[in-house]
């Protein structure tokens, strides 16, 4: 338990997609106007990644690796190199059933989204989890451990972020800082607050 624990951990704060390794800041600095948007983003970011982390590790295991085929005769055949194209169709179609669920259930938070939830199917966040799923061989249960704390990790830095946007509206900030000069600033020292968390993660 305390190893799964210790990858959510480490994909939320020392290993945040947002904030370390600045994946998604497209969607990051579009959507973070606001924090109402910013939660509801975040929201959806967490049900992806939760999903589609371990479907695509499933998906990997079962018929893109080495002897995988097996079952059907070919065991020698090696489709890791379908990866990027399959898993962008497994994103794909959960972000579209994600966004229908929204727009029959939630249709201010999907208008609110506007054209920012579709993208999350080309979102680099969404799947550069898969890809770290990959590269650091994760089985089944650290595979939904890390989607779920990827997807957290990466909500949790656009609500922040959006707070203190809302909130340096109030201030008096020179001209030439005013608009995506100052988000980049405060993006940079949120971002060297979370790089102070590394070494405490398992």
């Amino acid at each position: 338990m305390t190893h799964y624990l210790g990858i959510i951990f480490d994909a939320m704060f020392t290993g945040n997609l947002a904030l370390t390794y600045l994946l998604g800041m497209c969607t990051f600095l579009a959507v973070s106007r606001r924090v109402g948007t910013a939660v509801g983003l975040g929201l959806a970011v967490i049900a992806v990644q939760s999903l589609t982390v371990p479907l695509n590790q499933l998906l990997f295991e079962r018929l893109l690796t080495p002897g995988a085929l097996a079952w059907a005769g070919l065991p020698e055949v090696d489709l890791r190199f379908l990866k990027l194209i399959l898993f962008i169709g497994l994103i794909a179609a959960l972000v579209q059933v994600l966004e229908m669920i929204l727009e029959r259930y939630v249709p201010r938070l999907h208008a609110a989204l506007g054209v920012y939830l579709p993208l999350l199917t080309v979102n680099c966040a969404i799947l550069g989890a898969s890809l770290f799923m990959v590269q650091r061989d994760y089985s089944g249960l650290e595979s939904a451990a890390f989607g779920f704390g990827a997807g957290a990790g990466w909500a949790l830095a656009v609500v922040g972020f959006a707070a203190i946007r809302e909130r340096l509206v109030y201030s008096d900030v020179p001209a030439g800082l005013r608009g995506l000069g100052l988000a980049f600033i405060v993006a940079g020292l949120m971002s060297l607050a979370f790089s102070g968390l590394a070494g405490l993660g398992g």
